[in-house]
């Protein structure tokens, strides 16, 4: 049996304009499984009708940094970020590409128009071990480009809470931190808010075993809460 894809329907408009602080466009640019690809500025007018008037458009890899910044240029009300993701370190330190390619990700980084970079940060739900190492290494090297060119650190943290605040606060956190779909429990949504970190909640928050996530949430000083797609 064929399964078909659609964009669900668009939401009744929000009671006030908010900024979605982490889409990843390119993807539906790219398509689902080769099938339905709208114009991001078809995506941006939609999210526009239903007061979303700003998008930070998040890199992942050298070609979506570049796609970021490509579409920051064309669309004023979206703002970019550049970086590696962690997953995607260990694949370009197996080719022997990694230095090139964060190389890559500081020459875009000096555009005016990228604000963040990111996401970066440490993933061990999907990598082994043997990989960790090259995800910290360019984790560091993230953090000291964010500093470097007083951009925002936007980290991507999966199942390594307190490795990635322990290589944050060795390295020396960048003036501006925002843990991107925060997965952290009330305990490190203290530490984050202690340091003044952003703290940005998806739609996981609604998933009925997200119990503790909601306890977390309820620590969040609103001055430090950010909301993401």
């Amino acid at each position: 049996m064929t399964r078909t894809f659609t964009w669900p329907t668009a939401p009744e408009p929000l009671r006030g304009t908010v900024i979605d602080s982490h889409t990843h466009l390119d993807v539906y640019d790219r398509s689902l499984h080769g099938e339905l690809q709208p114009d991001p500025s078809e995506l941006l007018e939609q999210a526009r009708a239903v007061g979303v008037d700003r998008v930070v458009q998040v890199g992942c890899d050298v070609n979506s940094s570049r796609w970021a910044l490509e579409a920051a240029n064309r669309f004023p009300n979206v703002v970019a970020t550049v970086a590696l993701h962690p997953n995607e370190a260990p694949r370009l330190a197996e080719k022997g590409q990694l230095q090139a390619s964060l190389a890559q990700i500081a020459e875009l980084a000096n555009s005016p128009l990228v604000r963040g970079i990111g996401e970066s940060g440490l993933d061990y739900f999907r990598t082994p071990e043997a990989g960790r190492a090259a995800q910290h290494e360019s984790f560091r090297y993230h953090i000291d480009l964010a500093k470097r060119l007083d951009k925002t650190l936007v980290i991507h943290d999966r199942d390594a809470h307190e490795d990635v605040i322990s290589v944050l606060l060795d390295q020396g956190p960048p003036e501006r931190v925002v843990f991107h779909c925060f997965s952290g429990d009330a305990a490190m949504a203290h530490v984050c808010a202690s340091h003044g970190w952003y703290m940005s909640f998806a739609g996981v928050i609604t998933f009925k075993n997200s119990v503790a996530l909601r306890e977390a949430l309820m620590v969040v000083p609103i001055d430090l809460l950010l909301v993401e797609t």
